[in-house]
């Protein structure tokens, strides 16, 4: 507890310290928040989903805080059902039975930027007979533009960008665009002010209902933005922490204790135990570790934990081991060992008890610096398209990014929001790392 205390007391001395304390701990308690709520199989379905969970998100659109930093604000989705204000519904009933539904949707829309689509959800219930609708598009200067006249089934998803009837009648452009043009005006351009649809939606049998929702979909979409298959970004980049974190700390802990242990035991037996260690540890030091791994992925597996433990595998006999042993050769001739040896200590007892504790705090400091070494990695496999096909991460994120051209087409959201993430997280672990290696390091701490 003392030597603890001590520690605390002068990572206080050091401002690099204190910096990636604070990031490091922020990351540890953001990754835990995330796993609580939204655990990992919750995360995998959403993750995967298709329509059925992103099919209402807007298509490669940056996060809504982007119009923070404009002049003009990017529109946002919007939707509106009965029941909401500047929804109005009317029913009349036939003697025959057919009842007639009339809904008005009325939305004011004062951007400058045009939406990325207008879509309405129809959901119905009949026995033989389908309900049939028809729409008129009301512009603000009272134009009036049908969008089209039909049977709407069970159920049906109607995106006016998809239409070409509606594209001839707002002379080639994109509906989503000619809808809201201001044909006053040259070019492109919005004309902003009070839109209505005019809905009429007839069922011809008894019982048989039927309801509609608009939904506009916007330039701007959450905390993150959105990919190209609508996906809220905002999971991977939350999701990403407790992956790269696991993945980090399972990789430092495991190669840099396994490493320390197998030096100790080497240094202290010596002959054939330590040559052969020190054998392997050659071999090891000339295999191409980033080529095995491509070749794990490629043709075995690319679970994480199966990447993990070649990881692991591969970087115990490193130069590590020489460096340990090393220490350990020094530590071996101490006194101490010699009394431990005299009062009948055995060679495991030796090991655990007084040569390894006695070069912790010179672990401490080095796994620390390893965590945002094998964080890169598991990002850089993923970018290579090694990584976990299941799992949303950061690196994951990146590659699907480059795979759909994100530079090219100004979608440096997608690219820059994981790769800040890998940069702090970085910078957080090397910075405690480093001011852990001059405080535990007595040769370093007048650096």
């Amino acid at each position: 507890m003392k030597q603890f205390l001590s520690t605390l007391r002068e990572i206080r001395k050091y401002p690099a310290a204190i910096v990636g304390l604070l990031i490091v701990s922020a990351l540890v308690i953001f990754a835990v928040v995330v796993v609580i709520n939204i655990p990992y199989q919750e995360a995998i379905r959403l993750w995967r989903g298709g329509e059925e969970v992103y099919g209402r998100n807007p298509r490669n659109v940056p996060p809504k805080w982007f119009n923070w930093f404009r002049e003009d604000d990017l529109p946002e989705s919007f939707e509106l059902i009965e029941g909401d204000n500047g929804v109005t519904s009317t029913v009349e009933t036939t003697k025959g039975g057919t009842t007639i539904k009339t809904l008005s949707f009325e939305f004011d829309y004062n951007y400058t930027a045009f939406p990325q689509d207008v879509v309405f959800y129809f959901k119905s219930n009949f026995d033989v007979k389908e309900p049939f609708v028809a729409m008129t598009w009301v512009t603000p200067d009272e134009r009036e533009i049908r969008l089209g006249n039909f049977g709407t089934g069970p159920t049906l998803t109607f995106p006016v960008s998809q239409d070409d009837q509606i594209r001839k009648k707002v002379d080639g452009m994109m509906p989503n665009v000619g809808l809201f043009d201001d044909p006053e005006q040259e070019g492109e351009q919005v004309l902003q002010g009070t839109y209505k649809v005019n809905l009429e939606a007839i069922t011809f049998e008894p019982g048989s209902e039927i309801n509609v929702e608009m939904l506009v979909l916007g330039q701007v979409y959450g905390w993150a933005g959105t990919d190209h298959l609508r996906r809220d970004l905002t999971l991977p980049m939350m999701w990403g922490a407790p992956i790269a974190l696991t993945f980090g700390l399972l990789a430092a802990l495991g190669t840099s204790v396994t490493t320390m242990i197998f030096a100790a035991i080497g240094a202290w037996y010596g002959g054939v135990v330590d040559g052969l260690i020190q054998r392997i540890t050659e071999i090891n030091l000339v295999l191409p570790f980033l080529s095995i791994l491509i070749m794990v992925g490629t043709f075995y597996s690319r679970s994480i934990w199966t990447i993990l433990g070649v990881t692991i595998a591969l970087s115990i006999f490193t130069g590590g081991i020489k460096q340990y042993r090393a220490i350990f050769m020094q530590v071996k001739e101490s006194t101490y060992i010699e009394a431990a040896q005299a009062y009948g200590a055995k060679d495991g007892r030796i090991i655990s008890r007084y040569l390894i504790p006695r070069i912790i705090p010179l672990l401490i400091p080095g796994l620390i610096s390893a965590v945002p070494a094998f964080v890169f990695l598991e990002a850089s496999l993923a970018l290579l398209g090694i990584g976990d096909p299941v799992l949303p991460t950061w690196g994951k994120t990146i590659n699907d990014a480059y795979q759909n051209a994100a530079l090219y087409r100004g979608w440096y959201y997608w690219i820059l929001e994981p790769a800040a993430l890998l940069m702090i997280t970085g910078l957080g672990f090397a910075m405690l790392g480093f001011s852990l290696d001059r405080i535990f390091n007595p040769r370093l701490r007048g650096l």
